[in-house]
């Protein structure tokens, strides 16, 4: 029985050395965790959430004056600038504003009493109405605490809730961008981080090395190959979304094949770094798992972007599937054309170009080199 004990513990003993030998293994054991926790617990512990905000006023009324002066003011919300209600719609529905509240003409008018009435339109984009909901939420609460300065508990203020939906979209159509940009990043990510490495342990690439074949020519083989792939599987999400959901696509179908392509080769350059640094795929996996959590929870696909501090709502605009799905989403929902996705295709462009190069540059063959 000692001798059995005693194996057990020596091969434990054995274990735990070489654990802590292991740099990556001790990172993904260890940091990994709390850099999500640090991530999360920003997110989740933010007790100032500000709202960023487009405030319209159309009304002459003193009270209404005095009202967006008031809002500027409140540190619950960020004011933006616009040039009039279409320019904030159209900020919106980029994802530079949350929410558009907008005083009509007759804002502040005084009643019969003499107190101010009307009501205010806070605007959402359909898709994202958790923010513009509790912007509404909270401005209703403001013209509550009037209301009963003013005596008037049948609320002479009051707020509208308007979506920027146009006729015949529905919640799911907005969605499924999201899905479709996820959908993506799987098929990029998780399909070449998982082959590449594989293939290496076969020892496939040691003797296309030997061909001779050159690295780039392998990177870039397997990105056309898995672009095709990825592009076959969009199209059957997209036939089930127009089949089963009845999904209505209001861009045009070029456009948003173009946009796809490319944000499929963006994507997959990423899994081309992750197959071309790991040597097999006890790395690859940790190493996907980096690279796609805080593309799925820092985008926008998860959680409402306005529950992130300021700072992390700047970094998440620049996270690469951050400009994929707000693209498809405009393109799909908001009949864009290229040139108005620009911006998200110069994200796209760069995150490419930074990709292939990593990938083509440090692309590990298998063997002991």
């Amino acid at each position: 029985m000692k001798q059995y004990i005693r194996g057990v513990l020596g091969l434990t003993s054995a274990y735990r050395r070489r654990f802590f030998r292991d740099k990556t293994a001790m990172f993904f054991t260890f940091l990994f965790p709390l850099i999500f926790l640090f991530v999360f617990g920003t997110i989740f512990n933010n007790n100032s959430v500000s709202f960023r905000v487009v405030a319209i006023n159309n009304s002459k009324e003193t009270f209404a004056k005095q009202f967006i002066d008031k809002i500027g003011k409140n540190s619950a919300f960020k004011v933006e600038s616009a040039s009039n209600l279409d320019d904030a719609k159209t900020k919106m529905s980029r994802g530079e504003i949350d929410s558009i509240i907008e005083l009509p003409v007759v804002f502040g008018t005084p009643n019969a009493v003499g107190a101010p009435s009307g009501t205010m339109n806070v605007y959402y984009q359909k898709g994202a109405e958790q923010s513009g909901k509790t912007v509404a939420a909270v401005m209703q609460q403001i013209l509550d605490g009037v209301n009963k300065q003013y005596g008037r508990p049948d609320a002479a203020l009051a707020v509208s809730e308007v979506s920027t939906a146009k006729s015949g979209s529905t919640s799911f159509d907005y969605t499924f961008s999201g899905l479709l940009g996820f959908s993506l990043m799987s098929m990029g990510i998780f399909g070449l981080a998982n082959a590449m490495p594989s293939e290496k342990q076969k020892g496939s690439f040691r003797r296309l090395r030997a061909a001779p074949f050159k690295a780039s020519q392998l990177v870039f083989a397997n990105a056309l190959h898995y672009v095709q792939i990825t592009l076959m599987s969009l199209l059957l999400m997209i036939i089930v979304g127009l089949t089963v959901f009845h999904f209505n696509m209001r861009g045009d179908w070029v456009v948003f094949a173009v946009f796809a392509a490319l944000a499929a080769l963006m994507v997959l350059g990423f899994g081309l770094v992750i197959g071309s640094l790991a040597k097999n795929e006890n790395q690859a996996a940790p190493l996907s798992n980096l690279v796609s959590f805080p593309m799925m929870f820092l985008s926008g696909a998860f959680f409402p972007k306005f529950l992130f501090p300021e700072w992390l709502q700047a970094v998440a605009s620049f996270i690469p599937l951050t400009p994929v799905i707000d693209g498809l989403r405009q393109i799909m929902t908001e009949h864009a054309t290229l040139s108005a996705v620009a911006p998200q295709l110069g994200i796209i462009a760069l995150w490419t170009v930074a990709a292939y190069s990593v990938a083509t540059v440090f692309f590990r063959w298998g063997d002991a080199n």
